[in-house]
């Protein structure tokens, strides 16, 4: 049995080792995507001046006034203290060509006190990656591949990182299974007291491979790290590998399997179809009109935490009200924060999202990012989560060099094969 298992290994490794790789070392970088986007762009995230904030809402129209081409969809109500508002935009509909403007930013950052824009910036750019856009080159790069849209859908790159993450979440089982020791013949003729001593000596023939020979040659070395690290690891290595899956095909494959197999209950997002992305929706209610409906709803459950962002989805007609303090937006054990979800034509409420709470299933799905990105942890986590960006990246460079090692083997030994054949040949002819 080991055989085909080895077999499907070196292909399942050789098919995502790339983009292993690329996903290891920008999730490294990416779980500290604030903080490190705020010290490269202090100019664009922090306040120029003191004062009360104005409204978001107006500075949301001051945005649009300003660039007819541009609608607001996402807006935070109320700033930390010494920082900017940010603002993300989407095209408008240009009615000479019924399609979406092509617009060269799609983030807006305006001093909360005065209105006074202090820059623009693409979030997610391919190129060129200056020193705005670098966080979200590598964040974006990390989940999509930053494969440009076609055929209407711009999910081309999180569908093929999902598929490579089905691929790793079941080659995390082979590898596992190709670590333990080659189970030993019994005899029949074997007492049984013999075979129980074999069986008792099981730890002994594993425990090899969870140790690192520094001293054995670099072929050794790289092979033990291999298979060390991917066994020290090989549980965080499970949920990073199936959280990645989960969250990259949520629409079209993980959300449908939670609702056949559990007492699931889906979003508003889920039981809508999206409109193409040059026929969005055109909301009858403002931002104003859902912040005010957020608020008296939020009083209503008894929330304590004010409206801190609204979202709207074009695509889907939906308004999507988050409630957290200023800095506070990813909300306990990194879930994120409580929503209520709006119609955009009519403003009914279309449901809630509430942190920690609901089915098991409901709970299950609401972590799935907290565990994929180690905030779930906290602090801790995030560490712990960069390290595993590395150690991914490790397995993914010495697995390749396993490969072409045996690889280059292999075709040595059939060419001394060959020519030893072909002497032979030649013998026999003389």
């Amino acid at each position: 049995m080991r055989a085909p298992f080895g077999i499907i290994h070196r292909w399942a490794g050789l098919i995502t080792a790339a983009f292993l790789f690329f996903s290891g070392v920008t999730g490294a970088v990416i779980s500290w995507d604030h903080a490190l986007d705020e010290w490269l762009n202090s100019r664009l995230t922090s306040a120029k001046t003191s004062g009360p904030a104005r409204p978001s809402t107006e500075l949301a129209k001051l945005i649009e006034d300003r660039d007819p081409r541009v609608r607001v969809s996402y807006l935070v109500t109320t700033p930390e203290a010494g920082d900017a508002l940010s603002f993300f935009v989407e095209p408008a509909i240009d009615p000479a060509t019924g399609k979406r403007f092509e617009l060269n930013y799609n983030q807006v950052f305006l001093d909360p006190a005065t209105g006074e824009e202090l820059g623009r910036r693409y979030w997610g750019a391919v190129w060129p990656v200056t020193r705005e856009n670098f966080v979200s080159f590598l964040y974006k790069l990390h989940y999509t591949l930053h494969i440009p849209e076609f055929w209407g859908s711009d999910r081309w790159g999180t569908r093929l990182l999902g598929i490579i993450a089905i691929i790793w979440t079941l080659d995390c089982f082979v590898g596992f299974y190709l670590t333990l020791p080659a189970r030993r013949k019994s005899s029949a003729a074997r007492p049984a007291v013999v075979t129980r001593q074999l069986d008792r000596g099981f730890w002994a023939r594993w425990k090899p491979a969870w140790v690192i020979k520094t001293k054995g040659s670099a072929y050794r070395i790289n092979f033990d790290i291999h298979r060390a690290f991917g066994l020290w690891t090989w549980a965080l290595l499970l949920v990073i590998a199936f959280t990645a899956f989960s969250l990259n095909l949520y629409f079209e494959v993980f959300s449908p399997l939670m609702k056949t197999v559990s007492n699931y209950t889906p979003t508003p997002y889920e039981v809508r179809t999206p409109a193409p992305l040059d026929q969005p929706a055109a909301p009858k209610l403002s931002f104003a009109d859902i912040i005010a409906k957020g608020e008296a709803d939020g009083r209503s459950r008894g929330w304590t935490e004010p409206v801190g962002a609204v979202y709207y989805a074009r695509q889907f007609d939906i308004y999507s009200v988050s409630f957290f303090r200023p800095g506070d937006d990813h909300g306990a054990g990194g879930v994120g924060p409580a929503q209520l979800y709006y119609d955009g034509q009519d403003g009914r409420p279309l449901g809630a999202r509430v942190p920690w709470q609901g089915t098991a299933a409901d709970i299950f799905v609401q972590a799935q990012f907290p565990m994929h990105s180690g905030r779930i942890l906290g602090l801790p986590g995030r560490i712990l989560i960069s390290l595993m960006g590395i150690v991914v990246a490790a397995l993914s460079v010495t697995g390749v060099v396993i490969w072409y090692r045996k690889r280059r083997a292999r075709l040595a030994a059939r060419a001394n094969s060959q020519s030893r054949s072909a002497q032979q040949v030649l013998a026999a002819a003389e």
